[in-house]
C-alpha cells in the first residue's frame, strides 16, 4: 500500500482568517460547512473563531498575545 503524503501547512493571512470567521459567524451556513468550503477542519475553524470572539472581546479567554483581556 502506498503511504500519502500530508498536506503542506498553509499559511492564512489575518484578513482572509478574518472573512472566514465572519462567514462562519453570519449563521447561513454551520461552522463546518464553512469549514469543508475551504478544506479546513472544523476543529480549526472552532479555533478561529473562539479566538476572534476572544479578540474582540466577547469571550473571557487569552487573545493571540498570550495576556488576559
Amino acid at each position: 500500500m502506498e503511504k500519502t503524503q500530508p498536506h503542506p501547512r498553509r499559511a492564512f493571512t489575518p484578513k482572509c482568517k478574518a472573512e472566514i470567521v465572519e462567514l462562519g459567524q453570519r449563521g447561513d451556513r454551520s461552522i463546518g460547512q464553512v469549514a469543508k468550503d475551504f478544506d479546513l477542519t472544523e476543529t480549526a475553524m472552532r479555533d478561529w473563531v473562539k479566538q476572534a470572539e476572544a479578540e474582540a472581546g466577547e469571550r473571557a479567554s487569552l487573545t493571540s498575545a498570550g495576556s488576559a483581556p
